[in-house]
């Protein structure tokens, strides 16, 4: 028998810090898998010299509070007791992820284009057929594995302002349209662009409060200063010229402001502008020569009697000279929100108007870097840009399909209204459109000091026990920005109707239970 190894135990010594380094450790090692003496040194990158707009940005709708649900909802999983079945995610605005059906013809033109067998085995309608044959011989070697062009693909850019000219009733120029990973990707390759100190100032970007966290953190990303201004919740979210001209004269002490960004139909506040409000917004801009950035993504998603989506496009357009050729915009669209949901196919795109030409093909060019948006994207986006029309096979399922959807998000968004403004402490203003409520509501001194002790903010201490103690997961308000000494939420009305309802009576049992242990 061959005699057992001799086990060594590996020495440990401590070696001297460096400065601004922690210290290392030498760590000699078992012989037989290392000759010689193994050094751990300390980390290249570390928090101290981290990039500090990182460590800045912050993103309330995937941070700590999405973070517990996934933990929560896996020891559900493993078998953990919990007062709760499972965790319902009203926080993040993801239709799919909520139990919303795919619009089919959608998906069958994306099945084709992905295994293009299916053109002629897979028994489906001739539009279908037709519009898979045309993407794919768009492609690169007629395979969506091939690399577009970094701004899109020509076909569907061109179907793109297609969709814009009969939305807004103009010409749109398909070369001003660029395809993108989503919206997002879009604003950001924009916001790039202002990245740059202005008569030794820095610059600002105006951002409405409450705000899509995605702006607030792409600004510290970038360097670029947020210039907040409040939208007036007292007149449902509306937005009041009088105070974007105090936000501006504010940020213009210690920034150069050059950057407008509008939300409509609001997130998270879910209102609809009307067109008079845009036409102000439009001369503001146009006054002191800001760049509008029109997040126009939920412009599917509008609900409220005598409410109705207008595009800065389509407004700048008919107020005629000078704003017409002067002034500078970019407006978003995507597939992930509206009746589609696509969120995860990252399709989306954005239009440029008035932007100057050398500006324009350096963004391009800066696009090109990241070489191209997803194909299932584009060819989703396709879809949307030039969905069924009617006389085609796919047509009566598509309106069908599109309608359900829409008219169950129009109750869905009443029903929660209804159901919060009963509650005691709360108060809900009309969702008119989007796909969220953010409701306001009081929290008693009690609960507010139980907060401070634990280090959280108010309403995240709220969001928290609503969490852990129900399975509810929503976003406190102040991830999205609120007026000082206020509290809000924002819940999606994405769950189904059923889900809704049993969120909902959760809900009410809850806030009764909290408000009486801390009364």
């Amino acid at each position: 028998m061959s005699r057992p190894m001799k086990m060594i135990r590996p020495a440990i010594r401590l070696l001297p810090g460096v400065a601004g380094r922690s210290e290392a450790f030498e760590i000699t090692v078992d012989p037989l898998r290392s000759l010689g003496a193994v050094r751990t040194m300390s980390k290249v990158l570390t928090e101290q010299n981290l990039n500090p707009n990182v460590l800045k940005l912050e993103y309330a709708v995937r941070g700590p509070l999405v973070i517990r649900a996934a933990e929560i909802q896996k020891e559900i999983d493993q078998g953990a007791s919990k007062p709760f079945k499972r965790v319902i995610r009203a926080n993040v605005g993801d239709a799919h992820a909520m139990g919303q059906r795919p619009v089919t013809y959608f998906r069958q033109v994306i099945a084709c284009v992905v295994l293009p067998e299916l053109i002629e085995k897979g028994g489906y309608p001739e539009d279908v057929k037709q519009r898979a044959t045309e993407i794919l011989n768009a492609m690169g070697g007629k395979s969506c594995g091939a690399y577009t062009m970094s701004h899109g693909i020509e076909l569907i850019r061109k179907r793109v302002a297609g969709y814009i000219e009969r939305r807004d009733g103009h010409k749109a120029n398909w070369q001003d349209i660029c395809l993108s990973a989503g919206a997002s990707n879009a604003i950001k390759n924009v916001l790039q662009l202002f990245i740059k100190c202005i008569d030794g100032k820095p610059t600002s970007v105006m951002i409405p409060i409450p705000q899509y966290p995605l702006y607030s953190a792409s600004l510290a990303e970038f360097g670029l200063s947020p210039c907040r201004y409040f939208l007036n919740e007292e007149t449902n979210w509306g937005l009041d010229i009088s105070e974007l001209e105090r936000a501006r004269d504010e940020g213009m002490k210690s920034s150069m402001v050059r950057a407008l960004v509008i939300i409509n139909p609001g997130n998270p506040t879910g209102q609809v502008l009307t067109r008079e409000n845009i036409e102000s917004i439009i001369k503001f801009a146009h006054a002191h020569k800001l760049f509008i950035f029109a997040d126009e993504v939920y412009q599917d998603n509008v609900y409220a009697e005598g409410s109705k989506f207008f595009s800065f496009k389509k407004v700048l357009t008919e107020m005629g000279e000078p704003y017409v050729k002067e002034i500078e915009l970019a407006s978003f669209m995507s597939v992930s929100k509206g009746y589609m949901g696509e969120c995860g196919l990252r399709g989306g795109w954005m239009e440029l108007v008035n932007m100057d030409p050398v500006v324009q093909a350096n963004l391009y060019k800066a696009i090109s870097a990241m070489l191209c948006p997803t194909t299932l994207g584009q060819t989703a986006v396709d879809c949307v840009a030039k969905p069924p029309q009617q006389g085609e096979p796919s047509y009566d399922l598509y309106i069908k399909e599109k309608t359900a959807v829409l008219d169950s998000l129009k109750n869905r968004a009443k029903m929660i209204v209804e159901t919060f403004n009963k509650m005691d402490g709360f108060t809900c203003n009309v969702v008119q459109g989007a796909m969220y409520a953010f409701p306001q509501f009081k929290l008693p001194p009690k609960a507010v000091e139980a907060a401070k002790a634990a280090k959280k903010t108010p309403d995240g201490y709220y969001a928290f026990k609503l969490l852990e103690e129900t399975g509810i997961c929503i976003i406190p308000g102040s991830g999205f920005g609120q007026r000082p000494g206020t509290y809000h939420f924002r819940t999606t009305i994405l769950p189904q109707p059923a889900m809704l309802q049993e969120m909902l009576d959760i809900f009410q049992n809850f806030h009764k239970k909290f408000t009486a242990e801390y009364s």
